[in-house]
């Protein structure tokens, strides 16, 4: 039960850490989920504040990781349609 229950938890972090647009937000959100998903892991075994402190640093630094795999898709993206662009100016 303990296992399903940390891996749901992980996986909602996971997913939801990268709600935003901004650096900024991504790493909040991810902060805050894992702050509630550490508080929640760390109740079970009477730790809720240390599992929220670890969970808020390692949410941080997913939503950071995830800010950085967007930025370089939106990067990615960019370059690969630079040339595809239409600049037909026909009135």
């Amino acid at each position: 039960m303990k296992f399903t229950t940390i891996s749901i938890l992980a996986i909602s972090l996971a997913a939801l850490s990268g709600c935003g647009t901004t650096t900024a937000s991504r790493v909040g959100t991810g902060a805050a989920m894992g702050a509630a998903t550490g508080a929640a892991v760390g109740s079970f075994s009477a730790n809720a504040g240390k599992g929220a402190l670890i969970g808020a640093g390692v949410g941080a630094v997913g939503g950071l990781l995830v800010d950085k795999d967007q930025q370089e898709k939106q990067n990615r993206y960019n370059r690969n349609n630079r040339n595809n662009r239409n600049y037909n100016n026909s009135y």
